[in-house]
């Protein structure tokens, strides 16, 4: 069965000059596909280049190069009347939502903001029943429009931060680490929210975090970044079973098990040096790999199809 493609990312690369001569290879060659309905979960260390990837996909970072399609539209290259109509269709649900929402405003003007630029409502009255709508589907109660950001809590204030997402009717939503800035108990209600939403709208996430433990309940597949490149992608389910890249392996290996006696007994692979590219040409990945040999070293290696739906940029397996 063939489907629908909703996001077609090719060769994209985004970087940023640092001064005369230094330049930060955020996001270098990365590709892959976001099917309409599914949850791609994009993950990597902290600052390996996952929200700059994400919102360079979105079109709020311009591009170094290579290409992002929106339903087969170049993000990078719209008219205002494409462009008015691609940010009603694309949302992004921000990281701290302590800092993404006005504290001058009230609830109800912060979620009605988007709904009155895309002239979703003919009067007050309307705009005020869908904001109500809206708190109720994400948990919250009429009675919290007329308050301040500052009067709520830091999962309650994500929860406003999707409903101002949902407010415009969305089809994909950047989902840029909702959960990062929240308590463990929240983050799993936060995520449950998510799910319910888009079993109930439809919608497509691309869903960047670094907790790979969360990921795998919400994601239908996987993509592992590192320094800027994707070095794995496939389905959620296998990845955590069959993680082939070194560097996935290390990640799976800090997160925590249920079962103590597991736990107890489960060897951590441990990466020693911090996160730096051994040279222009070779595996990014190189100096703090176990396995490198010579090749690693010399030879950037791409995203291959090791096993049906199974992407892997790994010089180990070209022996």
């Amino acid at each position: 069965m063939n489907r629908e493609i909703i996001l077609e990312v090719d060769h994209l690369i985004k970087h940023f000059r640092l001064g005369r001569r230094s330049v930060l290879k955020a996001v270098d060659d990365v590709s892959f596909n976001i099917y309409k309905g599914e949850t791609l979960g994009l993950v990597g260390e902290s600052g390996c280049g996952k929200t700059t990837c994400g919102r360079t996909c979105i079109g709020l970072y311009p591009k170094t190069g290579g290409c992002v399609l929106y339903k087969g539209q170049d993000v990078h290259n719209m008219d205002s009347k494409r462009q008015r109509k691609f940010t009603s269709e694309v949302q992004t649900i921000f990281q701290d939502p302590y800092s993404s929402l006005d504290p001058r405003m009230r609830v109800m003007d912060i979620i009605s903001e988007g709904i009155w630029a895309h002239r979703l409502a003919s009067n007050r009255i309307e705009c005020q029943d869908i904001v109500y709508c809206l708190l109720e589907q994400v948990g919250l109660s009429r009675e919290h429009a007329t308050r301040y950001v500052h009067e709520f809590s830091g999962g309650q204030r994500q929860r406003i931060g999707i409903a101002r997402a949902l407010a415009v009717n969305p089809e994909f939503i950047l989902c840029d680490e909702p959960i990062s800035a929240l308590d463990v108990s929240i983050q799993a209600q936060i995520v449950n929210l998510l799910v319910k939403l888009q079993e109930e709208r439809g919608l497509t996430y691309l869903f960047i975090a670094h907790d790979l433990s969360m990921v795998k309940h919400i994601s239908d597949r996987v993509a592992v970044m590192y320094l800027g490149s994707i070095v794995e992608i496939t389905e959620s389910s296998k990845l955590y079973i069959n993680p082939m890249h070194p560097y996935t392996q290390a990640l799976l290996s800090a997160v925590s098990i249920a079962d103590p006696d597991v736990e107890r007994n489960r060897k951590r692979i441990i990466l020693d040096e911090e996160a730096k590219a051994y040279s222009q040409d070779g595996c990014l990945f190189a100096p703090r790999c176990k396995h490198a040999y010579e090749r690693c070293r010399l030879e950037r290696p791409c995203l291959k199809e090791l096993v049906p739906g199974h992407f892997v940029a790994c010089n180990l397996y070209e022996k």
